[in-house]
């Protein structure tokens, strides 16, 4: 395999709008990423199908709207008159279903590709970047709700509601917002209007093999922006900076966010440490929103901006709040500002309302519940820099009410715990205590003497315990904390379900 490049899916290949595809058979319907374009797909009218390897109540709900879904992987699946299958990187070409569907010379498509043909027409924003692009996708959404755009949208996770029915993908007849995931190189699908990289970081090694071909991909991404479109690059990062600068020399249109003196829209007396966090937000220059396409109808619009709007000019200043506490997602908001006033024409103070608002997204930050006094927390990152940010976050919050902090985190992937280990146990310190489960191995097989001890061993500072047994984390948790504490459960795994049991022991006074 060449590094950087996916040797099963041209991602620089046009792909026909979603009305040409025929029926459309997803495999690994019920998955979080697959279930929310097949929930597009059946919107847009299109016959779906599916299966999956076990039942859920994603599958149950995706049948219920009108999917025909299976429980199990065969080949029988596949109905007669299905035209496409949609698959993730995740599955392999020994897989039943697709073994059978290339038997039949049927079209196979990646689900980034999938997407893509929905956005046929639209105007498009599409979030990359090795952190944050869920939540800063998730408040995109928000914000262009609130502002009556009728955003279209597809996240990598649900979008919270207080009766737990938020969804991560829904049609719309305004702007469509999509979380471009790199890992695979599928983000260079979708050639969209806006684009937006909240980082550039040594991830998904086992795909890319260095940095220099991240960033030589991140590259051929702005490189993906439709004419007249724009690039919104964090300032704080080098490699957001480097490829700003990259694509303005080839005449791209670039507006920056962050803390640096130099962004062009700056943020300033940051107070992250609450569970609302608020800045100042400046325009440093004139920001002139791009041209565009007509939010309904797809006709370019002379020299204006998607959905209208007005140039914000420089010395513009307005306090910016979201109800998450971080620095992390200060700046996953001030992401989705420039997105949603430059990039989309949206009324600033329209959208800045809707930041103020915005409902949170499954597993970030996401609040479990509470018990005597302990807050459990879940959270979905599972690479050092996400690990850093929400521990960091963490530990503010309890900073500020004298309670403790600990950490249940379980790696995510052999070879991520390998590469990253010390970076990982760094960004763990800040924890009172740390308590480290067995790796989740997803797609990969063991690595010999690569465990969570790994990183286990290299943590200083809390107290730390490696609890390779699942059955022993929540007992371990609940023996140690006490009234005013604060847990979070962290990783892209299965540990997102050890929380709610958490908070049962600790009600229940179990040690």
């Amino acid at each position: 395999m060449t590094a950087g490049v996916n040797d099963r899916f041209d991602f620089t290949a046009p792909v026909p709008p979603v009305a040409d595809l025929g029926p459309v058979h997803f495999i690994a319907i019920g998955g979080s990423g697959m279930s929310g374009v097949a929930r597009m797909f059946l919107a847009a009218g299109v016959p779906v199908s599916g299966s999956d390897a076990r039942d859920s109540d994603t599958l149950r709900t995706l049948g219920a709207e009108g999917a025909t879904v299976f429980v199990g992987q065969r080949p029988e699946n596949l109905a007669d008159d299905v035209q496409t299958v949609v698959i993730s990187s995740a599955i392999r070409e020994t897989n039943p279903e697709l073994t059978a569907a290339r038997a039949r010379g049927l079209r196979v498509l990646h689900r980034a590709q999938g997407i893509a043909a929905l956005l046929h027409g639209r105007s498009a924003v599409a979030v990359a970047g090795a952190n944050g692009k869920t939540t800063t996708s998730g408040m995109l959404t928000a914000a262009l709700q609130h502002s009556g755009a009728d955003p279209a949208y597809v996240l990598g996770s649900p979008l919270t509601t207080p009766d737990g029915t938020g969804t991560n993908a829904a049609p719309g007849s305004g702007p469509f917002v999509v979380e471009a995931d790199e890992s695979d190189g599928s983000f260079l699908t979708y050639r969209p209007d806006v684009a937006v990289v909240t980082n550039i970081k040594p991830d998904h090694l086992d795909f890319y093999g260095d940095l220099a071909t991240i960033e030589a991909t991140f590259a051929r991404f702005a490189g993906t922006i439709g004419e007249g479109g724009l690039l919104v690059a964090a300032a704080d990062d080098p490699g957001a900076v480097a490829l700003a600068a990259t694509h303005e020399a080839v005449g791209g249109a670039v507006v920056t966010f962050g803390t640096d003196e130099d962004a062009d829209v700056r943020l300033t007396d940051l107070r992250p440490d609450a569970m609302t966090a608020t800045a100042q937000v400046t325009w440093q220059r004139d920001v002139v929103p791009v041209g565009g396409r007509d939010v309904g109808t797809g006709d370019v619009l002379g020299g204006g901006a998607v959905g209208g709007g007005a140039t914000i000019p420089a010395g513009t200043a307005r306090t910016l709040s979201v109800p998450m506490p971080g620095a992390h997602n200060l700046a996953n908001a001030a992401a989705a500002l420039v997105a949603a006033t430059a990039g989309l024409g949206q009324d600033l103070d329209a959208v800045l309302a809707g930041l103020a608002v915005y409902p949170g997204t499954h597993r970030r930050f996401e609040r479990v519940g509470e018990a005597r006094g302990v807050r459990v927390v879940d959270d979905y990152a599972h690479n050092p820099d996400k690990v850093t940010a929400v521990v960091r976050a963490g530990r503010g919050l309890v900073d500020t009410t004298g309670g403790r902090l600990a950490v249940i985190f379980q790696p995510h992937l052999f070879t991520r715990t390998r590469d990253f280990a010390k970076e990982f146990a760094a960004g763990l310190s800040a924890a009172d205590l740390v308590v480290l489960m067995d790796i989740y191995a997803a797609r990969e097989d063991p690595l010999e003497g690569v465990s969570g001890a790994t990183i286990a061993d290299l943590v200083e500072g809390p107290e730390v315990h490696f609890v390779a047994d699942r059955a022993a984390v929540v007992p371990t948790v609940a023996a140690w904390v006490r009234e005013g504490d604060l847990v979070l459960t962290v990783g892209a795994g299965d540990v997102t379900e050890l929380g709610a049991p958490l908070v049962a022991a600790i009600a229940e006074g179990r040690r």
